[in-house]
């Protein structure tokens, strides 16, 4: 998973667990208003989870199968994937050198 990707799940899995923790601490609240809050906060958590899995899973076998690939090209390239890297490099050594 990328940075930004796993940055996105934590977020989410954090505003999930405060809303959870929110609908416990309103528990003995009472009135109509906050009985509904409550019920759609619930709801809403509830739908989430399922939702944040799939999303999960489905980052882990995209960065699993982009892994899969960039090792298949670099066993079948090792020249080339050398020479890029090299590249790549120069090019990271030359801007850290600017500074």
């Amino acid at each position: 998973m990328s940075a930004q990707s796993q940055k996105l799940a934590s977020d989410v899995r954090v505003l999930i667990n405060d809303a959870e923790e929110m609908i416990r601490e309103t528990a003995a609240e009472t009135g109509d208003k906050v009985v509904n809050l409550r019920r759609r906060m619930q709801q809403a958590v509830s739908d989430l989870r399922p939702q944040l899995t799939s999303i999960e899973s489905a980052m882990s076998e995209k960065v699993t199968s982009a892994a899969s690939c960039t090792d298949a090209y670099v066993r079948d390239n090792p020249w080339t994937s050398i020479g890029i890297s090299a590249g790549i490099g120069v090019v990271v050594g030359l801007l850290i050198g600017r500074r």
